[in-house]
């Protein structure tokens, strides 16, 4: 301190400069201070403001999308729907598909008649055919609206919807007489293309109609028709794009009359044909070297070594498998391949498609419907079987797919073109079984002559319980139950009336939503032994959800 006075003392300018100089330097620090004040300040306001802003904008697209811009409407579904067509008599063909795209199947049939509905009027000659004529149309699944109406042949053969690839669109094949082959866009019902073909007389349709890899590179999967005439199948490959023939027609050989199906063991693909006496498969590959004259390689022609070292190639008999009186033989899905499943006059044999194995056997006499599949474990494949018992008798099991086991068996009375049953999967990974017949208690199993025909669900949960849904005494001409919405909205589809081989009268086509007929049901107990009470059986099983399979 003595040394900064005197100091001081000395050199009084010296000091006053310093004082000075701190003094500007501590101003300079305050303006900068200030100025960084102010920016910040501005800047704070520029964030709020940005902020209420980006707010606002917000506070209107919401306002806009919830109250301006409107939101697509959901189709809404009715319980039932009934559509009538008088004078007309319709073919045995149903199909669900989604035709105006809405994501609900909607419903395509066959009908023949002079007029089509009064929504279209339209007529035989709108088509230059005679009339009365075959007409086929779509009508929506929410409503029972007709979407689109068609003249399309004087008869119908065959009729086939789901094609992906039909002309560029998704479309049915329709086979018509007089002979010809029509591409029907599903979606509109426009004519895609019609092609004349000549199958000789007295011919017969083999179904369903298979769709082929695309043969001829035009970038459009191909189709595969065989025609059954005598002892002969004649095939007849087309182009899926515009409807040529693709090559000239093949002829094969078998011993009587035949149906059969069409297998994909790995990446090939092989037809195979059953009579009641043999079993026979062809190869795409050769199918289409016949057809062409032509040796090529493409995806989906290659053979199968072990199918190829057990056909015999001058017969094309399927040896290990060629047993006596085949009454169907059906595809069953495995772990890593289909299996087949050949059905005789006494018994069920599942054969494994990768080795011709057998898988297991089951007794079994006098099938009467094609084998359906189904859930009765959660996640277990199962396969359904009718069989006849006697006159006007029938019964129906649930056979494990994996073992052979009868899972559930149940008798009823039955008529003869009663339909077959029908399945949907449940969202506890089992299944809905409807089976139509006639029930009747223990100790009382008289047969009538002519069973009334109901309809019946049973469920896995309940193994002992069947619900009655309705009692039809019409004609059912075709039956069909399915998911109308993905995962929901279960219903069956009655086609109801006379065929065409019978007189002109009422054709009604009906769809009922599942559960409205749950509701009303009658509780029938296959046993004494009661769980619970008969409307918490119902209301358990109006409340199932369902859930759709890939």
């Amino acid at each position: 301190m003595d040394n900064k006075d005197s100091e001081a003392e000395i050199h009084p300018l010296k000091t006053e400069d310093v004082k000075a100089q701190e003094n500007h330097e501590n101003s300079v620090e305050r303006r900068i201070i200030i100025k960084q004040s102010s920016q910040l300040s501005r800047l704070s306001r520029w964030r709020t403001a940005a902020f209420f802003i980006s707010l606002f904008l917000c506070l209107i697209i919401v306002f806009a999308f919830s109250f301006i811009i409107p939101c697509p409407e959901r189709p809404v579904s009715e319980r039932t729907w009934l559509r009538n067509y008088d004078s007309a008599v319709a073919y045995r063909f149903l199909a669900i598909e989604d035709v105006n795209e809405d994501k609900v199947q909607d419903v395509i049939f066959a009908f023949k008649a002079s007029n089509g509905s009064s929504s279209f009027n339209s007529s035989c000659l709108d088509e230059g055919l005679p009339s009365p004529c075959a007409f086929i149309t779509a009508v929506s699944g929410t409503n029972g609206r007709v979407l689109w109406e068609r003249p399309a042949a004087m008869e119908v053969e065959w009729m086939q919807c789901g094609i992906k690839q039909l002309g560029g669109a998704p479309g049915c094949l329709l086979v018509g007489q007089p002979v010809s082959l029509t591409a029907v866009d599903q979606r509109t019902g426009e004519v895609q293309w019609r092609q004349s073909d000549d199958f000789g007389a007295n011919y017969t349709v083999l179904t369903p109609l298979s769709v082929i890899p695309d043969v001829d590179g035009d970038g459009v999967q191909d189709l595969i028709i065989f025609i059954a005439t005598g002892d002969k199948i004649k095939t007849f490959i087309h182009s899926g794009k515009n409807g040529k023939q693709i090559g000239s027609t093949g002829s094969l050989n078998v011993d009587g009359e035949a149906r059969y199906v069409m297998l994909s063991p790995g990446s090939s693909h092989y037809f195979l044909f059953y009579t009641a006496n043999s079993l026979y498969a062809y190869s795409l590959k050769d199918l289409y070297s016949a057809a062409t004259g032509m040796e090529i390689n493409l995806p989906g022609l290659e053979q199968d070594p072990q199918w190829e070292k057990n056909i015999d190639h001058t017969t094309h008999r399927l040896s290990p498998l060629s047993t006596g009186d085949i009454r169907y033989v059906a595809k069953v899905p495995g772990r890593s391949r289909e299996n087949i499943l050949v059905v005789s006059s006494e018994m069920a044999t599942l054969i494994s498609a990768q080795n011709l194995q057998t898988l297991w056997t089951l007794n079994v006499s006098r099938v009467m419907s094609e084998p359906l599949l189904g859930y009765y474990k959660p996640d277990v494949l199962d396969v359904v079987l009718e069989s006849e018992i006697g006159p006007n008798r029938k019964k129906v099991m649930i056979v494990e797919g994996g073992s052979g086991a009868v899972q559930w068996d149940l008798k009823l009375n039955s008529r003869a073109e009663s339909p077959r049953p029908a399945t949907l999967s449940t969202a506890d990974h089992r299944s809905t079984f409807l089976i139509w017949g006639e029930y009747q208690v223990a100790g009382n199993e008289t047969v009538s002559t002519a069973p009334l025909q109901k309809l019946y669900l049973f469920h896995p949960s309940y193994t002992n319980v069947l619900l009655e849904l309705r009692n039809s005494t019409d004609q059912i001409i075709a039956f069909n139950a399915t998911l109308f919405e993905r995962s929901r909205h279960a219903c069956y589809v009655l086609l109801r009336g006379p065929q065409p081989d019978e007189e002109p009268g009422l054709v009604s086509l009906m769809k009922r939503k599942l559960k409205e007929d749950v509701s009303e049901s009658r509780v029938i107990w296959l046993s004494q032994v009661a769980v619970d009470s008969e409307q918490y059986i119902r209301d358990r099983l109006y409340r199932m959800r369902f859930l759709s399979r890939v």
